[in-house]
């Protein structure tokens, strides 16, 4: 990127650094422009008896402007908009429709006489509490979805529709934007400026922002904290896309470092594109499945893209959140459908819904002690036959288009996996009974992430046709850490010996069997450890769509047999691997 008008050496602020978190990789170099904020600093003030049916309709009007734009804006998505948009601009929409957010406000007005900003920050702010309390990340982000909506409607109420009020309509040179949070929508409208990277004050990996941030392959920041409130327009950026690192206002020397940064990282990314057709296989021959893990049916086509052989984690939990009301059966199918025909016959692998203790699908707060250890994923499941039976019947309808793997999370005993193959088994015979089409060429394979079936893993490999590890969870229970906790992720170690040797232990009782065993993982995108992973005999990864090419160079340059000699020398004394010496 051409450096702007405004040089550093000029700007009379001073250099300073801020740390957030990476989610879009790459680096920006650009000034500033900060999102106005539909802050929630909104007038408090009370209203008379005879004024709440007014205010509340001013309420629901503001409410139904700001539905009526987002369903608008579903209609006329343009065809080079991300996929994942849509899906996520529906969602909020639904949102304005739930009864916790209209009801619940309008009841706040009637009977505590608050204005409707305040009133609607009020329960908001209940909402998004309730939703920071959950123990899964995904579920953790979607009291974004909450906040983001509230904000819209803030800014209908308030005849605030500018986003960026230092943006000139002349604008051509490429911008940072600067803000407290994007909503999806907000993006959307972003789409037509010319924008070099995103920062804010919120978010996490899993956010919106960091989602379509890594589809449009745009370097971005989240987790800054009051970032915003010290920029202004103009401020000269720094982005760096992989350690989060954000600098202001940089001298000449560190913005000349950057930019051969920024060039290096370009060259490296047109030599990856060179990879995308090369098969993943080690100096050895060993071969290597490299995976795609997605959230919404729309980023299989960008598992196509990134050469992915297959879907190696559908997270399905995207089709019951945000919403009053289960998915039914149909539009369930309707999606696993979508994913299964796009990857033409690459297998295809669809977790069952994997859902926390913290929260119930009807709506239902409820406060478990622990939910990492609570009623979740399959235990939580069992315990919903009637909605679990919904979700298989409509797995085994898409399994008519191709090749599906039904991958249950959490499980722990060999009851739990008889109990998933028999819920299957009965959803087959009620397809048969009312004459509906399916298939019965699923596979079944379990989520080893609880200690015990890592542990005591024989007698499910035994039972099931496939595995696949899924660190993240692994890692916590095993060291105790809740990766969620800033207090203790310093403790969150997946290089811990203890972790690698439940990993070896799974992926050799596997090969044993003659049973495929992935992970799914972020260990599995991480191409620092790619040769460890090799080294412990894994052959199938599944990753975000952006990490395959990068973990793909890794395995190409890699000795598997040399590797698996040097880990099992380091796993047996029970030392630390040295990744350095994997790679020399």
């Amino acid at each position: 990127m051409n450096s702007a008008a405004r040089t550093p050496a000029s700007d009379l602020s001073a250099m300073f650094t801020a740390q957030g978190q990476a989610v879009g990789k790459g680096y920006a170099i650009a000034k500033a422009v900060v999102m106005s904020a539909a802050a929630l600093e909104v007038p408090h003030y009370r209203i008379a008896i005879e004024d709440v049916d007014s205010e509340s309709q001013r309420l629901l009007s503001a409410m139904a402007s700001a539905r009526d734009e987002l369903r608008n804006m579903v209609d006329q998505l343009p065809v080079d908009a991300p996929r994942e948009l849509a899906p996520i601009l529906t969602v909020h929409s639904l949102l304005l429709d739930d009864p916790m957010l209209t009801q619940q406000t309008c009841a706040i007005i009637a009977e505590r006489h608050y204005n409707a900003e305040w009133a609607l920050t009020s329960q908001g702010q209940m909402l998004v509490e309730q939703f920071s309390q959950m123990e899964d990340e995904y579920l953790r982000e979607r009291g974004a979805d909450v906040r983001q909506v509230i904000e819209r409607v803030l800014r209908v109420l308030a005849g605030k529709p500018t986003l960026l009020p230092g943006l000139s309509a002349t604008q051509e040179e490429p911008l940072i934007v600067v803000a407290r949070d994007i909503s999806p929508a907000d993006m959307l409208r972003l789409r037509g400026g010319h924008f070099a990277g995103f920062l804010t004050d919120l978010g996490g990996p899993t956010s919106h922002t960091a989602i379509v941030a890594r589809s449009l392959s745009v370097p971005a920041v989240v987790g800054l904290g009051s970032f915003r409130s010290l920029i202004r327009d103009g401020d000269y950026l720094i982005v760096d896309g992989f350690s989060g690192a954000v600098i202001v206002n940089p001298s000449e020397l560190v913005l000349a470092e950057y930019r051969e940064r920024q060039e290096a990282y370009r060259r490296e990314r047109a030599e990856l594109e060179e990879l995308l057709d090369a098969p993943a296989v080690t100096l050895d021959g060993i071969v290597v499945r490299l995976e795609a893990n997605i959230e919404l049916p729309e980023e299989a086509e960008l598992a196509l893209k990134a050469g992915a052989d297959g879907i190696g984690l559908f997270r399905s939990e995207f089709l019951f959140m945000g919403r009053t009301d289960l998915p039914s059966e149909q539009e369930q199918y309707e999606a696993y459908s979508r994913v299964v025909k796009a990857m033409d016959g690459r297998v295809v692998t669809i977790r069952t819904l994997d859902i926390g203790a913290d929260k119930t699908l009807d709506g239902d707060a409820t406060v478990a002690t622990n939910p990492a250890l609570g009623l979740r994923a399959i235990r939580y499941c069992l315990d919903k036959p009637e909605m679990f039976a919904t979700q298989l019947r409509a797995l085994l309808r898409a399994s008519l288009h191709g090749q599906i793997r039904i991958l249950i999370p959490m499980i722990s005993s060999m009851t739990e996996v008889h109990a998933s193959r028999q819920a299957i088994e009965s959803a087959a015979r009620e397809l048969e009974k009312s004459g509906t089409p399916f298939a019965r060429n699923y596979l079944l394979g379990a989520m080893v992430e609880v200690p015990a079936i890592a542990i005591a893993i024989e007698p499910f490999v035994q039972e099931l046709d496939f595995l696949s590890i899924g660190t993240n969870d692994l890692i916590q229970y095993v060291l105790a850490v809740d990766r969620g906790d800033a207090e203790v992720a310093g403790l969150y170690d997946p290089m811990h010996p203890a972790v690698l040797r439940l990993i070896a232990h799974t992926i050799n009782a596997a090969d044993r069997a003659g049973k495929p065993v992935a992970v799914c993982g972020e260990m599995a995108g991480d191409a620092s450890v790619t040769r460890m992973l090799l080294g412990l005999g894994l052959k199938e990864f599944s990753m975000h769509p952006q990490q395959l090419l990068d973990v793909k160079k890794e395995v190409r340059l890699s000795h598997s047999n040399a590797l698996r000699v040097k880990v099992a020398s380091a796993l047996n004394r029970a030392e630390r691997i040295d990744l350095a010496t994997l790679a020399a």
